[in-house]
């Protein structure tokens, strides 16, 4: 038996499902998970001493690969002065400064240790800032396991959420309006209809949760001026998307400001680090100088701040993002000239170092569309490509990351196991 199923089956002793996080149990593709001990650069060994080309990168964080030198020196000097204080330090300074210098949206930010964490307490900034209680949300967008959020649509495009798990409240998800993405019409609709009780859009620019999907200049056009009319506020969730596609994140590309902004994952160098941010006048709401509370007691850990400060100093280096962009357009070239070779239907897109590929003919615009790609398929391309030594995310419903680690010989490999895996499907 192989030690990844020995781990496995230890685990689910004391572990919920034997993993901390639900996806990591490959419930949607079936099969064991791997246990993986190391990580160098594009690489990944598993608990069996097998190497994986890692195109998940811890979901999306290790933009540079894994243990680069620079983050790991950066961490270990920081280590040498102690853990955590549960008080503030230079470094969260710097690091506050760096970001507001990098998305012109932001006058103050707010440091927290999740994404889940940020986009929970944007929300709640924005309630307080608003007085107003409805939420809007997209269908297939993820923002983390707050109460809230945790929401599907209801019955009809204008209905009231449903809670999507057992132990949300149906009175908190009936504060939640949930639209299909990328439908200016509905949402025109809804702020039409309900405009004056809407405390906030919360959107994925770019979504990342249902594989990629990018949000249209209409689409974005339209939240943004719904929003200005109507006096609410517009939340980009860039916690997966935040110095992933470019150095000013999904806002950057998309051109406008939004009024908060949450982010993790890069930003924390692939330490539990994440952070939210905006307006000064919407920031003055958060305590110690306003009504809504907010606190962690590791919020800034010095640790993780200092990971997050090195990859940042990487990734802001001339030439960065456009040798990033390259090699991920690539990867998705090479994916669909080998699909297209092999008569099978597919698709695939690349934005900065995020990748979706799809079972489908056409490129996804809504949940709907991914819904209807072929993930019995997928499932098989998956677990074909593992046997090959290549590490996909674990779902059809997750992008794909490359890091600057990737190199042209790491795709020319990805490609000949490409063709090897869809000869058996």
């Amino acid at each position: 038996m192989s030690r990844n199923q020995t781990l496995f089956d230890a685990a689910q002793r004391h572990i919920p499902g034997g993993v901390n996080s639900p996806v990591r149990a490959f419930g949607s593709v079936g099969g064991t998970p791997r246990f993986f001990e190391r990580g160098e650069g594009a690489y990944v060994w598993d608990a069996d001493g097998k190497r994986y080309i890692d195109y998940v990168g811890s979901w999306g964080p290790l933009i540079l690969g894994h243990a680069h030198p620079a983050v790991i020196e950066a961490v270990e000097k920081a280590l040498r002065n102690g853990l955590s204080f549960g008080a503030p330090t230079a470094a969260e300074v710097d690091l506050a400064d760096l970001l507001c210098a990098l998305l012109p949206s932001m006058d103050q930010v707010r440091l927290v240790s999740s994404g889940t964490e940020a986009t929970m307490s944007a929300i709640r900034l924005a309630r307080g800032y608003t007085g107003r209680d409805k939420l809007v949300k997209f269908e297939g967008c993820y923002h983390g396991h707050a109460d809230s959020l945790l929401v599907k649509a209801g019955s009809g495009l204008l209905t009231f959420g449903n809670p999507s798990s057992a132990g949300v409240p149906a009175a908190v998800a009936a504060d939640t309006l949930v639209l299909p993405y990328n439908d200016v019409a509905a949402l025109e609709q809804l702020f039409a209809e309900q405009g004056d009780q809407i405390a906030a859009i919360i959107v994925e620019p770019i979504a990342g949760n249902m594989n990629l999907v990018q949000a249209t200049p209409e689409f974005v056009a339209a939240m943004r001026g719904l929003t200005e009319r109507h006096g609410a506020l517009l939340i980009y969730d860039e916690v997966m998307t935040g110095f992933r596609v470019g150095l000013q994140c999904a806002q950057g590309l998309h051109g406008i400001r939004p009024d908060l902004t949450c982010l993790g994952k890069v930003v924390g160098g692939g330490m539990p680090l994440a952070a939210f941010g905006g307006r000064a006048d919407i920031m003055a709401k958060l305590a110690p100088l306003g009504p809504v509370y907010q606190a962690g007691t590791l919020s800034g850990n010095p640790i993780a701040v200092a990971a997050g400060l090195a990859t940042l100093a990487e990734i802001a280096k001339p030439g960065f993002f456009e040798q990033l962009s390259d090699n991920t357009r690539a990867l998705t070239e090479g994916l669909t000239a080998a699909a297209c070779a092999a008569h099978v239907p597919f698709s695939a897109q690349a934005v900065g170092g995020m990748f979706g590929i799809y079972f489908c003919a056409q490129l996804p615009h809504s949940y709907a569309d991914v819904m209807a790609s072929d993930r019995t398929r997928f499932n098989t391309f998956f677990h074909a490509m593992l046997s090959e030594g290549v590490y996909l995310a674990p779902s059809a419903f997750e992008a794909g990351f490359v890091s600057a680690r990737h190199e042209q010989t790491d795709l020319e490999t990805t490609f000949v196991a490409t063709k090897q895996a869809l000869s058996r499907i």
